[in-house]
């Protein structure tokens, strides 16, 4: 198996469906936009990592932004087409905010904590498990120095980043397939028992990896988005049909889809392992 390094969860998600790749790290999401656009041809997950999307909004916990709804009248800063930004409306129309009265930023991907911190920006739209790491780097506490509104906290029914491979790797050769989703698998439950023969491994391959950094990582994303009380009844690496339907509607309000993939189109559970061998705590 070749493993090369990718370029957001979005490109990963195209990659494998132009064929350089039969499988890779992506999201869900992205896989949606493609299935309403070009059906039968985009990838298929099979087995999801992120239970809630990691979309979040971060303010300076010393702002005056003290719940969502005080963000009418902030300008908050994103990307050009930032994912986390597409989706606020649907944040707004749940929490009661006039998104009109949002005001927006674009900035590149790398400086919106940095903005955040210098006051260029009331707010930023970001990736969590990202950004926490990013504010660690500047010497910045995320947890005591900043406020997180977390989208899935906010209605937002979105899954996150998983494991995809393209339709054509899934048709010709559904035992690699299946060999692939096991030792993930495997993997995941051997990362949530011993995360620091977890960062040993990561650290043979990557030498100049700060293994206690990644090791934060590790555990904000698996307590924020991965080990949530739906892996706790469903297992690890399975969907709930009816809420990945709620969150289709919701990309497609969004991003003004074409049509609505309905939840087979983009996951696909065939190669779990039975529920009792998903069923992972963290300690």
């Amino acid at each position: 198996v070749t493993i090369d390094q990718g370029e957001g969860s979005a490109a990963s998600v195209t990659k494998v469906m132009a064929g350089a790749y039969q499988a890779g790290f992506g999201d869900v999401n992205a896989i949606a936009q493609m299935a309403a656009t070009r059906p039968g041809e985009a990838p298929v997950m099979v087995y999801m990592l992120y239970n809630r999307a990691p979309y979040a909004l971060i303010v300076k916990a010393s702002g005056p932004v003290r719940s969502i709804r005080d963000l009418e009248g902030r300008t908050l800063g994103s990307p050009a087409g930032g994912a986390a930004a597409r989706m606020f409306p649907v944040v707004a129309a749940r929490s009661g905010i006039d998104a009109g009265k949002v005001q927006w930023m674009n900035m590149a991907p790398n400086l919106q904590e940095q903005m955040l911190l210098k006051d260029h920006v009331e707010g930023s739209a970001v990736f969590s498990v990202t950004s926490y790491m990013n504010l660690v780097a500047q010497g910045v506490d995320p947890d005591r120095d900043i406020r997180w509104f977390h989208y899935a906290d906010h209605g937002v029914d979105l899954y996150g980043n998983g494991v995809l491979v393209s339709r054509s790797f899934l048709r010709e050769q559904p035992e690699a397939a299946a060999g692939l989703v096991r030792a993930i698998h495997r993997a995941v439950r051997d990362t949530v028992a011993d995360p620091d023969a977890a960062m040993a491994a990561l650290k043979a391959r990557e030498p100049l990896l700060d293994a206690a950094l990644e090791k934060r990582r590790l555990l904000y994303a698996l307590r924020t988005v991965m080990l949530t009380p739906e892996v706790a009844a469903r297992g690890v690496g399975d969907v709930d049909d009816a809420r990945m339907a709620r969150a289709m509607g919701q990309l497609q309000q969004a991003f003004s889809l074409p049509r609505l993939p309905a939840p087979g189109e983009v996951f696909d559970r065939q190669f779990l392992a039975p529920l009792a061998e998903r069923k992972i705590v963290l300690a």
